[in-house]
């Protein structure tokens, strides 16, 4: 008889659900429904009953899986603001349910997947939870672009972003202008890249760069929190995608991932004589 066969033929079972969650950042915590923290495989799970799962429908069917979670906004681990700024966009999220007087000793996993967009609803919160089937709704095949599809330094890509990336200290900020103290920069080169802040209220979070001079780089959008001068940031130099970017500046024509030379839709209009 298995554990969880054992538990079940109780008169009387404790059951505790079980949260996992993992932010992009690595940022690691637990959480259950029960009034006291268990402690399972290392993980502390802070006590949290005020958060409640829907219903969940498991089977055998393509459908993709998908859970709603909802909760009271008064755990320090998960805040407001940082709902807000995003810093749980995407998160790799577990439920699981235990028995709370032998915790883990039963540990059935209910679901997995991704957190997806939080809402507001006053002084809680709600969280759709959609299950690894969901990849099946993606294409199976890419597209032709004349530009390039793969995102710079991934596996398609192959070039190595420890060359094209530094640690710089912001000196100050002016609406989304990010002034780098020493400069130094080349103009242009990180239009299209990112700036991911390494400390301060906005650690983990990662924003994109639309312009740069020699001085300063020009983000997407304000930054969540306000920015300390001193404060450190990670700053990648950015592609627009195009052949003779990739050949001339990064020297990786052959792993271009796009068809620049494929003729287009016009092929078709086009007759002899035609300008």
């Amino acid at each position: 008889m298995s554990a969880f066969d054992a538990i079940l033929a109780q008169e009387l079972a404790a059951f505790a659900f079980c949260w996992r969650l993992e932010r992009r950042d690595g940022v690691t915590i637990g959480l259950t429904s029960h009034d006291r923290d268990l402690t399972i495989g290392g993980v502390v799970y802070t006590a949290a009953p005020g958060m409640i799962p829907s219903a969940i429908n498991k089977g055998i069917a393509l459908d993709p899986e998908s859970m709603e979670l909802k909760g009271a906004l008064s755990s320090d681990a998960i805040s407001e603001a940082d709902l807000s700024a995003g810093k749980w966009d995407a998160a790799e999220l577990s439920l699981a349910l235990t028995e709370w007087t032998a915790p883990g000793a039963m540990w059935l996993e209910l679901m997995r997947g991704t957190l997806g967009a939080v809402e507001r609803q006053g002084e809680a919160f709600s969280a759709e939870l959609t299950g690894p089937a969901g990849v099946l709704a993606a294409p199976v095949a890419p597209e032709t672009s004349p530009g390039c599809r793969a995102r710079l330094g991934d596996r398609a890509c192959w070039v190595d972003l420890a060359r094209h990336r530094r640690e710089v200290s912001i000196s100050g900020m002016t609406a989304e202008v990010a002034t780098i103290s020493g400069g130094g920069l080349s103009v242009g080169a990180y239009v299209f890249g990112q700036l991911r802040w390494i400390e301060g209220e906005n650690c983990g979070l990662t924003q994109g760069i639309v312009g740069n001079d020699g001085g300063s780089v020009t983000l997407s959008e304000l930054p969540a929190f306000p920015v300390a001068v001193g404060t450190r940031a990670l700053i990648t130099e950015g592609c627009d995608k195009q052949m003779a970017t990739c050949s001339a500046r990064f020297g990786n024509a052959v792993n271009f991932r796009g068809e620049p030379y494929l003729p287009g839709m016009d092929l078709l209009t086009r007759y002899p004589g035609a300008n």
